[in-house]
């Protein structure tokens, strides 16, 4: 169903993999990468919301450092990661993304999700492009909740999760009132079923929810 498709951005053109839905799309999905690059969990993601149908498109967002880049989820594939976050920075991520949304904004109302760093950059989108967003445990948000959202928002958070902590979620519930949060019995990464902490049922509901958001804020 998906396929690879190229996107020109303000920094230059980036591949990215989208999936259209055999029905008539209910709107169109941006997909935002965790800093393990657009991967197969990442594809696999794009494909299952066009199962549920939308549009569904993920941007290589560090196809402008490096093209084709798939990581694992070793130790040494997060510090890579780690390291091709701070090159792109937030700015030009976003701008990614913008860019996304122009090749799908035609087809119907847009919307973001993002996982983990992609859980960031779905805020922003949300918080400077108007874009309906759900943020998958995106704790680095924290530094950026002055920059209120400006359109639908849901959170989904783990309570186990070691790199987010309950003060984290704290200041989320503090400074944004007006957002759907949900904090699963989970820990990070938990809709990543190539990670340890995958939870198969966690991640159906928070997709349940997920999905029922997309339905109600992309008409």
């Amino acid at each position: 169903m998906g396929h690879q498709v190229s996107i020109s951005t303000l920094h230059g053109t980036i591949g990215g993999w989208r999936a259209d839905p055999a029905t008539p799309a209910k709107g169109a999905v941006i997909v935002v990468q965790e800093i393990f690059g657009l991967n197969s969990h990442i594809r696999s993601v794009v494909e299952k919301f066009a199962q549920h149908g939308f549009i569904a498109i993920a941007p290589a967002l560090f196809d402008l450092i490096e093209h084709d880049i798939e990581l694992g989820y070793t130790e040494a594939d997060v510090e890579r990661g780690r390291e091709l976050r701070s090159q792109l920075g937030a700015d030009r991520a976003v701008d990614c993304v913008r860019a996304a949304m122009e090749e799908v904004e035609a087809e119907g109302f847009v919307g973001v999700v993002g996982y983990c760093w992609g859980g960031t950059i779905a805020y922003l989108t949300c918080a400077r492009l108007g874009l309906p967003a759900v943020s998958y445990y995106g704790g680095g948000t924290v530094p950026y909740l002055d920059e209120k959202p400006s359109s639908a928002l849901m959170l989904h958070f783990g309570e186990n999760d070691p790199l987010i902590s309950a003060e984290d979620v704290s200041m989320h519930r503090e400074a944004l009132p007006e957002a759907e949060i949900h904090v699963w019995p989970a820990g990070h990464g938990f809709n990543c079923d190539q990670r340890a902490d995958y939870n198969p049922t966690v991640a159906a509901e928070a997709m349940q929810r997920t999905l029922k958001f997309f339905d109600v804020h992309l008409e």
